[in-house]
């Protein structure tokens, strides 16, 4: 017997980890509250640390869509993987030269393309898409907020995301 409704609970896992950093924020309050030269500054400490988080929190939650596109999405071993029901692939995250966000068929994709010019399509909407924030993450001089308002632009065709050429060379 469940007692909460199945939309209640896709809410509480969307929201999950905002809510761990703004308990850990709590935590650092009441730490600040207790006071001391040991608590206030250790609570300072974790304050900042659950504001930094609770941020990075926000951003990879609006990577998280409902499930509408067909298809799965892998990250592993600095590789982005598209596995679709038509087409799919493999990039290097290393041999990433460029990231779009594109319109196709009205669903947003991603559009990965690499030095060599291969260019992998993932829809924003497919399953596993969230893991792709940590994977941009990891990229040189990716503006992630910048990323982030990309989802929700209207445009047809944005670049978010391009390395630079000595980068590029190394």
């Amino acid at each position: 017997m469940n007692f909460f409704r199945p939309k209640a609970i896709a809410f509480l896992i969307r929201w999950q980890e905002v809510t761990a950093a703004a308990m850990f924020a709590a935590f650092g309050l009441w730490l600040v509250v207790l006071g001391g030269y040991f608590l206030g500054p250790l609570g300072a400490i974790c304050l900042l640390l659950a504001g930094g988080w609770g941020l990075l929190a926000l951003r990879r939650m609006r990577f998280q869509r409902p499930v509408d596109a067909p298809g799965l999405v892998e990250v592993d071993e600095g590789q982005v993987g598209y596995l679709g029901p038509s087409f799919g692939g493999y990039v290097s995250l290393r041999e990433l030269i460029e990231i779009r966000v594109i319109n196709l068929h009205r669903q947003r994709h991603w559009r990965l393309k690499q030095a060599d010019g291969q260019v992998l399509l993932i829809p924003i909407a497919a399953t596993g898409a969230e893991a792709l924030f940590d994977a941009f993450a990891a990229l040189p001089g990716v503006d992630m907020s910048a990323l982030v308002a990309a989802l929700d632009a209207p445009n047809d065709t944005q670049v978010v995301w391009r390395r630079q050429a000595q980068a590029a060379l190394t």
